[in-house]
């Protein structure tokens, strides 16, 4: 999130009930109201990019994670994207899962034109191919399409960041 002069206000209206417990909720955090509002409102870029990595922890929310991970680099504004990508995922992750995380910040980093981060290059790829679909007929087609950074992976997808499926 920029670091800018606050110039302007925003009032909202809520119940007493509903101000005690935002109240309480920033004591519990260590701020104040407004840090507290606007940390839940406009979260910076690291702690989403945790968060969705956390989420990537648990096989049951593995894949929506790795595809809300990949819509969210594509909204990203570059120094969005610089500050975010800094955060390398855990070695407990899957090896696949691993690399398509590098392959989608790589693509991400390539289309924003700024340096990729170091953690990237510390993935090893995948020995064996890994291919999005089962479907066999679709294997030359994924061979064909994939972008650079999925297959220097040995990654073969038929969309990125930014794709949907």
């Amino acid at each position: 999130m920029e670091n800018s002069a606050k110039l302007g206000q925003l009032q909202i209206r809520v119940s007493a009930r509903e101000k005690a417990a935002i109240q309480a909720a920033a004591r519990r955090a260590g701020m104040d109201m407004s840090a507290y509002v606007l940390a839940r409102v406009l979260p910076d870029s690291q702690s989403r990019a945790q968060a969705l990595l956390d989420r990537m922890n648990s096989a049951a929310t593995r894949k929506l994670a790795l595809a809300e991970f990949s819509s969210w680099l594509n909204d990203l504004s570059g120094a969005e994207l610089e500050q975010a990508v800094q955060l390398s995922p855990a070695e407990t992750l899957p090896a696949e899962v691993r690399n398509y995380l590098a392959a989608m910040v790589e693509l991400a980093c390539a289309r924003q034109r700024i340096a990729v981060p170091a953690w990237t290059r510390e993935i090893a790829p995948l020995r064996e191919p890994h291919f999005a679909s089962a479907l066999v007929g679709l294997r030359l087609h994924l061979l064909k399409n994939s972008p650079a950074p999925f297959r220097r992976r040995n990654l073969f997808v038929d969309t990125s960041v930014g794709g949907q499926v």
